[in-house]
């Protein structure tokens, strides 16, 4: 619940380690107000801002991948203040063993996974995009941003051969994405495709790039390059590039102004299901985002026989048994 309208959360779990301690950990949400009782770690799956990772950096309690924390403190321009743990490592909060596992969402987005006092085992994934990785576990608790199977917009495939036909065609070619998350796969697709030449971005989404991707060849600022160049800049930038570019935008939606390529950060809803049939958790509880999705998705994974909850239902259903 919010305090006063101050605190935005996603969930919190509460659950008893293995030694029997009460634990609390707040997933994805803004710090509680110091004058009530903190969590024992604000867990940051990502750094994409309705995932509050602006407010929790700032608390000694936070805990997220070390790349993660680096994405934070260029994107908030503030010192992240937690605990980081590498990608596929484990970190110690408070007596529990809580091991992160990659979901491919932006680079540095991990799921959490620990287990109880009685080894029930607990994965918290954030947003995914690739589920290959995910270990089997009893409580699944992950997101629906595609999650409406009856809805023909949650079944996508990502145009990668459309993405290269645009750089085909064009030796002069821009793409509008987002400075965190899709300008970095852009720049991966665009390398991935052979281009080994100046990439010229916009300067937040350069230095998240430069600082997040391995590899990622030689990166400028826009106009830099002293000739041709690939271009990545925020959607809303394309406008201001000379207009002999061609411009493309990355995403699902149909409501920009110049052609879109879809490429999407998320698992649409066939791939959502068939990561909840590969975990096998005895309970799937959706938790993200507002609106109807959760629990819908939640609907759907019922009538093919997984037991699934919506965190905006779970009140009155789940029992003390599983948290």
């Amino acid at each position: 619940m919010n305090v006063r309208g101050t605190f935005k959360p996603h969930l919190a779990i509460k659950f008893k380690s293995e030694d029997g301690n009460a634990c609390t950990f707040s997933v994805d949400t803004t710090r509680i107000p110091k004058k009530y009782r903190q969590p024992d770690a604000y867990l940051i799956t990502h750094a994409h801002s309705d995932h509050h990772g602006k407010s929790a950096m700032l608390s000694g309690r936070a805990v997220c991948s070390d790349k993660t924390a680096i994405a934070l403190e260029i994107r908030h321009e503030h010192k992240y203040n937690g605990s980081t743990v590498g990608m596929g490592e484990s970190i110690d909060v408070n007596g529990v063993t809580v091991t992160t596992y990659p979901t491919g969402h932006t680079v540095g987005s991990t799921a959490f996974y620990w287990k109880n006092e009685v080894g029930t085992r607990i994965l918290v994934t954030g947003d995914v995009k690739d589920a290959s990785r995910l270990p089997k576990c009893d409580i699944l608790i992950t997101e629906a941003n595609y999650g409406d199977h009856a809805d023909s917009a949650c079944h996508f495939e990502d145009d990668i051969t459309g993405f290269n036909k645009a750089m085909e065609m064009d030796s002069s070619i821009a793409f509008g994405a987002y400075a965190f998350g899709k300008a970095q796969r852009a720049v991966e697709l665009i390398r991935d495709f052979g281009y080994d030449g100046d990439i010229e971005m916009e300067d937040k989404s350069l230095a998240l790039t430069q600082r997040l991707l391995d590899n990622c060849g030689e990166l400028v600022g826009l106009g830099e390059s002293g000739g041709e160049a690939m271009c990545v800049v925020p959607p809303w930038d394309l406008g201001k590039l000379p207009r002999d570019i061609a411009k493309y935008v990355l995403t699902g939606r149909s409501d920009y102004y110049y052609p879109a390529i879809n490429i999407s950060d998320h698992l649409d809803a066939t791939g959502l299901v068939k990561m909840v049939e590969d975990i096998d958790p005895e309970v799937a509880i959706i938790y993200h985002p507002n609106g109807d999705r959760p629990a819908k998705f939640a609907e759907h994974l019922n009538s093919i026989g997984i037991e699934s909850i919506s965190i905006d239902n779970i009140k009155n259903v789940l029992s003390n048994e599983f948290i």
